[in-house]
């Protein structure tokens, strides 16, 4: 019985330190009233890819939110400014959503607070060796759930 208590224990730490943390991380955005959360998380994997762009398909699959979410997101932020789509030159059926100059001002200008409240809410809380026994164990779940999803 033990077993199953620490396993149900580890699932709803997972979920509850996640659900605070961001719930704090967005506050802080929201004070320094730089962009929210969900808008750092694209531009963050959009500044990070190839060229500042990636497939609509590829967006979906790296941020923490639904399909049909990424794609009304990228709506707005294109209506802001922030993100262009393009045609991929690669391939006519599939669309780019790339980072736009004032996309990559927006992102650089929340990262520090971003950055901030991840070693505020998180890191600091825990040691070196729990930071990298989390990591590990957190990666290999992933890695076990992108061995079978569409690429």
């Amino acid at each position: 019985m033990g077993d199953i208590d620490d396993r149900v224990a580890a699932w709803r730490g997972v979920l509850m330190a996640q659900h605070r943390v961001v719930r704090a991380i967005e506050a802080d955005l929201a004070a320094a009233g730089v962009i929210p959360l969900t808008v750092y998380d694209v531009l963050l994997e959009l500044n990070s890819a190839p060229g500042r762009c990636l497939r609509m398909q590829q967006l979906g699959q790296r941020v923490v939110l639904s399909r049909s979410r990424v794609s009304r997101l990228v709506d707005d932020l294109e209506a802001d400014g922030l993100v262009e789509r393009r045609p991929d030159p690669d391939d006519g059926r599939a669309t780019l959503a790339c980072l736009t100059p004032k996309g990559h001002h927006a992102f650089r200008r929340a990262a520090p607070m971003y950055l901030r409240g991840i070693e505020q809410h998180f890191t600091a809380l825990l040691t070196d060796d729990e930071r990298r026994t989390i990591a590990r164990g957190l990666q290999r779940v992933v890695d076990h759930h992108d061995q079978g999803a569409p690429r």
